[in-house]
This record gives C-alpha cells, structure tokens and sequence, in this order.
C-alpha cells in the first residue's frame, strides 16, 4: 500500500483504489460548500445581493435553509456579509476572492449537468419503474 495526496490530504491507494482516510479535512468541506444550496447561492452572487432578492432568486428554498446556508458559506470564507447602514439595517452578501474562484469548476458543474441531465433522467426513470441497469 502506497500514501498518494488526494484533495490536498493523504489518502490510502492499494492498487487502483483511493481510500479516503476518515479524518480527511476536506470531506466536511465539501459537504458544506457543495450541497445544492450553496452552490446555487454562490451561482447567483454575481454583485452584491440582499437576503430578499437571494430569496427570490432561489425557487423552493426556505427562509431557514437559505440563513443556514449563508451563514455556513460565510464561516468557510466563500462570502462576506456586509450590513449596510441604512434604516432600517440591511445586509447584502458577495462572494470573497476564495468564492470567487469557485465560480468557474462550479459553472463545469453545472454545464455538466445540463449536458447530461436528459441521459440522467433516463436513467431515473429505468432505475424507478423498470428495475433495469442503465446503459453507459
């Protein structure tokens, strides 16, 4: 067995096979910064949004998943709250140069999905009501 760097941490290879190691700082990441939510948050702060205008652009997330979100993002360094000094507050959120440069392998990402997403759906749809393995 050979220690190989994967994600910028060490990760058992035997043979072909990548085993990530239990205590891999990047696994907690990735499940905050790359849940649906976050990413499409980070795809609509294009300029600096308010909480509002972030609701309305996010179809079906609620009011508690889009703060959970935020403030998970914000504690990753992705995005910056700034409160505004108006009357009453305000607060708008903008992506840090950190989240900034998630902006392009996200947009990869999402143009993966859209390329891909009728032959996923078939598949969906083999899985759920045939039984049968989709063909690659």
């Amino acid at each position: 067995m050979r220690d190989t760097y994967l994600l910028g941490e060490v990760a058992n290879v035997t043979g072909d096979r990548v085993v990530f190691r239990a205590d891999c700082p990047s696994r907690p990441i990735l499940d905050q910064i790359a849940d649906k939510w976050s990413m499409m948050i980070m795809a609509v702060l294009e300029r600096p949004t308010r909480f509002n205008e972030l609701m309305r652009r996010l179809e079906g997330i609620t009011q508690r998943v889009l703060t959970q979100s935020l403030r998970r993002l914000e504690r990753n360094g992705m995005i910056r709250r700034t409160v505004l000094p108006t009357s009453p507050v305000g607060v708008e959120y903008s992506l840090t140069p950190l989240g900034e440069s998630l902006r392009e392998p996200f947009g990869h990402l999402y143009a993966w999905t859209v390329e891909h997403s009728a032959q996923i759906q078939q598949a969906q749809h083999s899985y759920d009501h045939d039984g049968a393995t989709p063909q690659a």
